[in-house]
C-alpha cells in the first residue's frame, strides 16, 4: 500500500477515514446545481485512509 506525503496528493474513495490532532471548521462549499458538500481541515500529524474503494472509477 502507498503512502503519499507530497502536497497536493489526493486520495479518492466511497468511504474515507480520517484521524488528526486537531480539525478545522466545518465549510459549506457547491458541488453540482444545488447539491451541497462539506469541507475540512485536518492538521498536525493528520492522515487518511480508504475504508471502502469506489465502485466506478472514471
Amino acid at each position: 500500500m502507498s503512502t503519499y506525503t507530497k502536497a497536493g496528493d489526493t486520495i479518492k474513495g466511497d468511504k474515507i477515514i480520517a484521524e488528526a490532532r486537531q480539525i478545522g471548521k466545518i465549510v459549506i462549499i457547491n458541488k453540482s446545481g444545488k447539491h451541497k458538500a462539506q469541507r475540512i481541515s485536518l492538521k498536525d500529524n493528520a492522515k487518511c485512509i480508504i475504508e471502502r474503494e469506489l465502485r466506478f472509477i472514471k
